[in-house]
């Protein structure tokens, strides 16, 4: 934009400072009013009237007049930038003058000679670009003039949004090409640091994207986070050295997800990747989150625990041999249609596999056979099953197992028996569209029907914990709070197991 209007301008340029400028046809208030001008938006200066400039709006193709008090003149030589660079770092951090910084770094660009350009720029820039789409994107910024016409003039200057829907909302997000230029040039550690975490947001990422692509996606993350050296992290505040933290936690988290769904091959790396992640989480010091921080904090640790059976060896398969010793109920997997894997309860008497025929009566091996190859039930997903974390019931009625559909959602499955047969219920992390969440089991009640579990999801924005005490009969929730130690059940029934992996007693 600047470009076009400099080859034509006379006596120079001037920038538009406050919202709804009235482009007027005649240097007085009761006139035609030719259209509205927005901050950032940029005028050729033709001559003055009164106390109106006659302006040119290339842009919209219309002549008129603004007053001189809604605009600033704006130079573009050399000898201009230090003062433009002095206005961005003012605006940068002024809310709601996103457009008016974008037009003064565009300035600044085009005044300052190549060889003192740096970083700085361009992290104000990419800065200023990203809390507009914020504000884009939030419930007030939906719909609101103000807000669509400051994107239109950002993209005047070059900036570029996409977006799409996401929890039944218009998500708005920055494209980032200011923030690799910050990578690709000499920058300071906090610069380099609020561009890796621009760049690697989950909010970003579109939900319709292809799988193989959002694997290759996450990869990049991994690798744009690294780039943050520990030689760098000593430079950081405590603030950012967290928020850097907490975007591992959950990059690695989603990595070992598609990396557990890519077959045996990819078991080592998942593991490796969610022990990563549980490690990042580990290290977030508590004292120095700040408020903004707290709720990236419990995403995080969700989108970790949604993910922690990745961490977690598979355990040896069981024959009918070890189930008819033990006379219990276990699972097994196998391969389904492709892309399924297909859960099997078996025991002793209902197992996957066929016992080598030994004996001569043909009908009772036969039948024998036909019970062996039945397991006693079979369920097949396309989401990733844990076996690790299958858990039977002291009385042998009832195992649960979780499984994870999507990247940042681990619901429980439970096999219950009664006089018609085993059944199955699965157990959401909340009532609402797969999101952000995790249900895991966190014990049993000794001589009752009842279970513990642990919760933790995003339900309408806000993140919610819970520890419940399950009737396994109705598979309702008798009791609940928000700590473990403020339900009884919690003192003396949970598994040790889950107390030692868990990240809901973070």
């Amino acid at each position: 934009m600047l470009a076009a209007v400099i080859a034509t301008a006379a006596l120079g340029l001037a920038i538009v400072t406050q919202d709804q400028t009235p482009l007027r046809a005649a240097p007085t208030s009761p006139t035609t009013t030719q259209a509205l001008l927005w901050p950032g938006d940029v005028v050729e200066v033709r001559g003055e009237r009164l106390d109106h400039l006659q302006v040119y709006d290339h842009q919209r193709e219309r002549g008129g007049f603004v007053r001189a008090t809604q605009l600033r003149p704006l130079g573009l030589q050399e000898a201009d930038a230090p003062a433009l660079l002095a206005v961005l770092r003012f605006l940068r951090d002024t809310p709601g003058a996103e457009p008016l910084g974008l037009a003064y770094a565009a300035a600044y660009l085009k005044a300052a000679p190549a060889s003192a350009i740096n970083a700085e720029p361009f992290d104000a820039l990419g800065g200023m670009a990203e809390r507009l789409a914020r504000r884009a994107s939030s419930r007030s910024g939906n719909g609101s003039e103000t807000v669509a016409a400051h994107l239109e003039v950002a993209a005047r200057h070059g900036v570029k949004f996409s977006s799409f829907e996401r929890d039944g909302a218009m998500q708005l997000c920055y494209d980032g090409e200011a923030f690799r230029r910050v990578l690709a040039l000499p920058a300071q550690a906090e610069q380099m640091a609020r561009a890796v975490l621009a760049l690697t947001r989950h909010d970003c990422i579109d939900p319709q994207l292809p799988a193989s692509q959002k694997q290759q996606l996450d990869r990049w993350r991994a690798e744009v986070l690294e780039r943050v050296t520990p030689a760098i992290t000593t430079a950081l505040s405590e603030p950012t050295r967290n928020r850097l933290r907490l975007r591992r936690a959950g990059v690695w988290s989603a990595l070992a997800f598609v990396q557990a769904r890519s077959g045996a091959a990819g078991v080592g790396a998942a593991q490796a990747s969610e022990r990563r992640a549980l490690a990042e989480l580990a290290a977030i010091n508590k004292s120095e989150l700040t408020d903004d921080d707290q709720a990236d904090y419990a995403q995080a640790a969700v989108r970790v625990g949604a993910a922690r059976w990745a961490a977690e060896p598979a355990p040896a398969p069981a024959t009918p041999a070890t189930a008819s010793a033990a006379g219990r109920v276990a699972v097994h997997t196998q391969p389904g249609e492709p892309g399924q894997t297909c859960v099997l309860l078996t025991d002793a008497s209902h197992s996957p596999k066929t016992p080598p025929q030994t004996t001569s009566q043909a009908q009772p091996q036969a039948s024998l056979q036909t019970s062996l190859q039945t397991p006693l039930l079979r369920r097949c997903t396309y989401a990733s099953v844990w076996p690790a974390s299958a858990r039977l019931s002291p009385d042998g009625r009832t195992l649960v197992l979780a499984v994870q559909p999507l990247e940042s959602w681990l619901e429980l499955w439970v096999f219950r028996t009664s006089a018609t047969g085993w059944q199955l219920d699965v157990l959401p992390p909340a009532a609402t569209n797969p999101g952000l969440g995790y249900v895991e089991f966190a014990g049993w009640v000794a001589g009752t029907a009842q279970m513990l579990l642990a919760r933790e999801a995003r339900v309408e924005g806000r993140m919610r914990r819970s520890f419940e005490l399950l009737d396994l009969d109705t598979l309702n929730v008798t009791r609940q709070a928000t700590a473990p130690q403020s339900l009884t059940p919690f003192y003396r029934w949970q598994d040790a197991l889950w107390k030692q992996q868990t990240v809901s007693l973070r």
